[in-house]
């Protein structure tokens, strides 16, 4: 699934569950739950995320810049703060760095609960309420999505490297797989036109 669907739907499940989270309805809400609907694609050199990040759009690029920060955060975590989330942090960089696409940490439950453990030592670091909660709809959303496509995702990532899938998939790039998530991204935004005047 493209990076644009994902984001569509991770904001129109925020907008429909806005109501029923803690805190309610917040423009930070939205932004963490779309970032987080991206981020599993990190370990994609051409994703959303790191048409930003990285300085070329390659697979060496990628290894070098994530496997340097990986390093460099856990040094710095050795050296001033021995903190769980540091080191955690550290070690999901260097997994991204070495992972391929839908191959590794990112599109696991293993990289959700990694990565949702350093979102919310953040959180709570800086007294941002809430952002755990949405971070974890967007990235489980995304996992979601992802099992609706013929590659699946390898959701017991290390411990098993089998993709998991629906029954039912689509071929992602395919005309039929298009034609779905363009219905999806549609029907995504004109619920968040219907329902967000009334947040």
């Amino acid at each position: 699934m493209n990076g644009k669907t994902h984001a569509g739907i991770g904001l129109a499940a925020f907008v429909a569950l806005s109501n029923k989270l803690p805190g309610g309805f917040s423009y930070l809400g939205m932004g963490v739950v779309v970032i987080a609907s991206l981020f599993p694609d990190i370990d994609h050199p051409k994703s959303i995320i790191n048409k930003y990040i990285l300085p070329f759009k390659n697979k060496g690029a990628k290894i070098t810049l994530y496997i340097c920060s990986g390093i460099i955060v856990l040094y710095f975590d050795y050296v001033y703060t021995n903190q769980p989330a540091y080191k955690a942090l550290g070690v999901a960089l260097i997994s991204i760095g070495i992972s391929s696409h839908r191959n590794g940490l990112t599109h696991s439950l293993l990289g959700m609960i990694t990565f949702s453990f350093i979102i919310s030592y953040i959180s709570n670091k800086y007294s941002l309420k809430n952002i755990t909660y949405y971070f974890i709809i967007g990235y489980s959303l995304h996992l979601i999505c992802d099992m609706s496509t013929n590659r699946g995702v390898p959701l017991f990532y290390p411990f098993k490297n089998k993709k998991i899938k629906f029954p039912v998939t689509y071929r992602v790039g395919s005309k039929f797989g298009n034609f779905i998530e363009l219905i999806l991204v549609i029907a995504g935004l004109i619920y968040i036109i219907y329902r967000l005047p009334g947040i």
